[in-house]
């Protein structure tokens, strides 16, 4: 599953950043998607949803509006201090089909050898990252803050969740995610292998033309699609959870458009290739 497969009928592209009237700071985590992803070796940088910081007078706060309990966005942790959320499985799944296309590797076999890689004398893992890691840290329209100061300290705090996010996930899968985690995301990649030429047909049908003219831009895109797919068909998730999930995934690694883009794309698959499929098993069944 080389990256020419993933992106057989596409081109290359650049996302920029319009202009702006006022000064743009680095925003928070608007570097995450590319460092997010970058185990071992180190993958393109990846195009952001990440919103620039904005200088400017902020809006007042919402009526009622108040701090996120603590812990309510982040990730889920077991007894024994690892992952254990489907969604950490899709997103160390999507991990490894990133990486498996960049390197022309086949998904399960690049998995297994991560989950194998044996770790670097003196290499020590701290599990206090995982309780400061948030699967729902998105993108959004810009924020605006009202002095440098804070502006710096929101920028301050984005490098830190950012080297956070990438001490995460660049450490040995076994350290982070439980067994069944591991489980399910190797289930996942099995599937995704199994489904890829049926799903890279239907994808290619699918997909807006834009991404068609994007090659490698796209290949992130590509493999939340493959992922979500696959899953629908092998695992009998409900099809509204797993396109919220790639909906998620998509909001965290890819660019603005992106997520409104894969939901539509997975309506129509689930419309013309799974519910269809569906209909047609029950009527050979009651036959």
């Amino acid at each position: 599953m080389g990256a020419s497969q993933a992106v057989r009928t596409f081109s290359p592209s650049s996302t920029s950043v319009g202009a702006r009237s006022c000064r743009v700071l680095a925003g928070p985590a608007s570097r995450r998607a590319s460092r997010a992803l970058a185990a071992p070796p180190p993958p393109r940088a990846v195009a952001s949803s990440r919103a620039p910081l904005v200088v400017s007078s902020p809006p007042p706060p919402a009526a009622g509006s108040g701090p996120p309990a603590p812990g309510s966005a982040h990730a889920k942790v077991d007894r024994s201090g690892r992952f254990c959320s489907p969604r950490a499985a899709r997103e160390l799944a999507l991990m490894i089909s990133y990486a498996a296309c960049l390197e022309g590797a086949d998904v399960v076999r690049l998995f297994d050898r991560r989950i194998s890689a044996r770790r670097e004398p003196g290499y020590v893992f701290d599990k206090a990252c995982l309780l400061s890691y948030n699967h729902m840290s998105f993108g959004g329209g810009p924020l605006e803050v009202g002095t440098e100061e804070e502006a710096e300290k929101l920028t301050s705090q984005n490098e830190k969740d950012s080297a956070n996010e990438a001490e995460v996930l660049s450490a040995p899968p076994k350290l982070v995610y439980n067994n069944f985690v591991l489980r399910l995301s190797r289930e996942l990649l099995v599937a995704v292998a199994s489904g890829w030429d049926k799903h890279v047909d239907i994808i290619d049908k699918i997909i807006p033309q834009a991404w068609k003219d994007e090659p490698v831009a796209r290949i992130l895109e590509l493999c939340i699609l493959h992922i979500a797919m696959a899953e629908m068909t092998s695992k009998g998730t409900p099809h509204k959870v797993v396109i919220n999930e790639a909906v998620d995934l998509a909001k965290r690694f890819c660019d603005g458009g992106a997520p409104r883009v894969i939901n539509g794309c997975l309506r129509t698959f689930v419309k013309d290739h799974v519910d269809t499929a569906g209909t047609s098993q029950a009527a050979e069944s009651k036959a």
